[in-house]
């Protein structure tokens, strides 16, 4: 049986705030890369999930849900979308079957016109009851009538082989562009970061995390010796070894900075604990977290800052 030839390609993925989209592209992956949270607009970047497999290589950016605001944060977010799909080979886009076709849905279909790649639409948490279909598919007849539909449930796994096959039938042939044991091209820092921020915005809800960011002071390898204590490391392996990192999450207000510190510190330890127990899983090194709250206010607004934090 003849093989067929390799696909390689970047896909953006795109749609409304909580569609799922974190939620498919740690699934396909088969691993943890973009945060997931109830908390609508909780991805920020482009970030970028690998997956390899037998048909090739995709590269998905996940990125920031799209709805209209003239905050000046929100404009990034959609500047940060819109530039992505100049630079990818083909479009995920994803909608949210329990909720009814709106402006946003029909404004993100009208901005896929503009783009060339081959568009795959994905329609998405199949799993709930209120789950439909028929406006959705509308949408996409009318405005993108050549994109490809699969229907999926990210939480069950349902349609993820279909999706998979899809999306690998609209990139281009190539070879691989990372390693194939690569799935994601994160940073370290930058992937620390988030898991903490994940687990604060958890722990938050709606109360705080749109005005919350996690700086990473330093981070680096010490190694243990027999008594527990720690020392830089130098050339042990991972299980003799530990992560140390401080981070801060910096909150607009103080009356924030109260909310995420608790009452006796209660929530700052739970943050703290919840989120080292996450970077472990990541990292094959014993982990400690020194947590702390800071304020910089007005943080939004601030172009410098958000031009290094939305990228």
């Amino acid at each position: 049986m003849k093989e067929l030839p390799l696909k390689s390609g970047f896909v953006t993925v795109v749609g409304r705030p909580s569609t799922g989209k974190s939620s498919l592209i740690n699934a396909l992956c088969g691993h943890k890369v973009s945060i997931v949270s109830p908390v609508p607009q909780t991805t920020r970047n482009r970030i970028r999930g690998i997956l390899s497999c037998e048909l090739g290589q995709a590269v998905f950016l996940d990125t920031p849900g799209l709805h209209h605001s003239r905050k000046r944060l929100n404009r990034h977010l959609r500047e940060l979308v819109t530039a992505s799909l100049e630079e990818v080979e083909a479009v995920l886009y994803v909608l949210d079957l329990s909720r009814a076709v709106g402006r946003e849905e029909e404004y993100i279909a009208e901005l896929l016109t503009t783009t060339e790649v081959p568009v795959v639409a994905c329609l998405n948490k199949l799993d709930l009851p209120r789950a439909g279909g028929r406006d959705h598919r509308e949408l996409i007849a009318q405005a993108l009538s050549r994109a490809a539909v699969v229907e999926t449930s990210a939480v069950r796994g349902d349609g993820l082989n279909e999706l998979r096959d899809t999306v690998f039938a609209a990139l281009p042939e190539g070879a691989p562009l990372y390693p194939e044991e690569y799935y994601t091209d994160q940073d370290p820092e930058f992937r620390v970061a988030e898991l903490i921020r994940e687990q604060a915005v958890l722990q938050t809800r709606e109360e705080v995390p749109h005005a919350l960011y996690v700086d990473i002071s330093d981070m680096e390898i010490r190694e243990l010796d027999n008594a527990g204590s720690t020392r830089r490391a130098e050339s042990n392996g991972p299980e003799e070894q530990m992560l140390w990192i401080r981070a801060f999450l910096i909150v607009e207000r103080e009356s924030q900075k109260g909310i995420l510190v608790g009452k006796g510190g209660s929530r700052i330890k739970a943050i703290r604990q919840t989120a080292q127990r996450e970077i472990a899983r990541v990292f094959p090194y014993r982990i400690h977290l020194d947590l702390r709250v800071k304020v910089n206010p007005g943080w939004r607004t601030q172009e410098h800052l958000l031009t290094r934090l939305v990228r």
